[in-house]
């Protein structure tokens, strides 16, 4: 069965789903954040079958969130580091982890903690607004048509 594309429609969230919305992509990506860069060592951090994983990377490297970096010429082998567009991601993931360990860490607390170099604490993700700082909820905004918007019939 084919998989519906959102890749085009009119939506961040649809397009950004269409590219990371599977059970793999964010933990490929997560692994890139700790630090791991090659082939083998994604396989070995994730349990991943090496065909699902050369699908991920190969998925990424064409978004442009990682690169792909030949390390060894015989035979062939390269590394994927974050591109500037993946680092760009990481507030994205960290909501994400914020998520996850507000709702599904089952009491027992988190996982793992984000520690801040900048102030040496352990932190949390925190969505804020770029103009006044105030801290975005879903009662305190409104989604309006943006220059983006494509009138395409069925789609919002």
């Amino acid at each position: 069965m084919r998989r519906t594309s959102f890749a085009r429609w009119p939506c961040s969230i649809a397009r950004t789903m269409d590219l990371l919305g599977d059970q793999w992509t964010l933990l490929v990506l997560r692994e890139a954040f700790h630090g791991v860069r090659r082939f083998d060592q994604f396989q070995a951090a994730l349990g991943i079958a090496r065909n699902t994983l050369t699908e991920r990377l190969d998925r990424l490297t064409g978004a442009g969130l990682l690169a792909r970096v030949r390390y060894q010429d015989r035979p062939a082998r390269y590394e994927y580091p974050l591109t500037e567009m993946g680092r760009d991601f990481f507030p994205a993931l960290a909501a994400i982890i914020r998520w996850g360990d507000t709702w599904l860490d089952g009491g027992a607390g988190p996982p793992a903690l984000l520690h801040h170099l900048d102030c040496d604490h352990p932190t949390e993700a925190a969505v804020n607004c770029a103009r006044c700082g105030v801290e975005l909820t879903a009662d305190r905004v409104r989604f309006e048509p943006g220059p983006g918007l494509a009138t395409v019939e069925g789609h919002r």
